[in-house]
């Protein structure tokens, strides 16, 4: 009995996925619920951080060594409260983007992504630089610091822009993709089909589960 109860959550749980998949795919959901930047609409807190944004060419370079960067924080002691701010804001920036998974969200202009891209490379970049000021051992940070410098030099990264690339962020709001656009640009749309599917065959995989043996 408690199987099949749960079978049956299971299948609810994926059947509300589904909705809210097909939901995103056709406009459905009201703008105000999906708006692209969250904010109280207050004054951004004192201890909140302010973060310079970088160009659409710094993008590729930094995402290339974003688990480097995150290696090197993850093994700084001390640590201090701008470096765990930081922190913080980006493992929630690369959730709201959909732990960079949608292909073109850090390449291609035009996805809905690629804003909340821009917000955790920035804080990513942000967060190498700052720490470069902490105390200990800082060579691994200057040595992955001149390999970044170095690519972005060969791949003329500064030169290549964006209409996201002057917009500055703060960890005080959260940058959200723009869902409306989701059915206006195909790479976003056939990954959100592609889930649609897979969630459909989730539903039917486990009601034949469900259903009791034939004798």
């Amino acid at each position: 009995m408690t199987g099949a109860w749960a079978r049956r959550k299971a299948v609810c749980l994926l059947v509300h996925c589904l909705r809210i998949a097909v939901a995103v795919l056709l406009g459905a959901l009201p703008i105000s619920a999906w708006a692209h930047r969250e904010a109280s609409g207050l004054q951004a807190p004192a201890d909140s951080i302010s973060i310079p944004n970088l160009s659409h060419g710094q993008m590729a370079v930094i995402a290339n060594n974003r688990e480097a960067i995150l290696d090197l924080a993850a093994r700084q002691i001390p640590t201090d409260p701008t470096m765990r701010r930081l922190e913080g804001f980006i493992n929630l920036q690369f959730f709201d983007c959909l732990w960079g998974m949608i292909p073109g969200s850090v390449e291609d202009e035009s996805s809905p992504f690629n804003e909340c891209s821009h917000a955790y490379l920035a804080a990513t970049r942000a967060l190498l630089l700052h720490l470069q000021t902490m105390p200990g051992d800082r060579a691994p940070v200057h040595a992955l610091i001149a390999k970044i410098e170095r690519e972005m030099l060969d791949n003329s990264a500064s030169l290549i822009l964006c209409r996201y690339s002057d917009e500055p962020f703060n960890t005080a709001e959260r940058i959200t993709p723009r869902w409306r656009d989701i059915p206006f640009h195909l790479p976003s749309l056939m990954t959100f089909a592609g889930l649609m599917l897979l969630a459909s065959c989730a539903c039917i995989g486990i009601r034949q589960v469900g259903r009791p043996a034939r004798a």
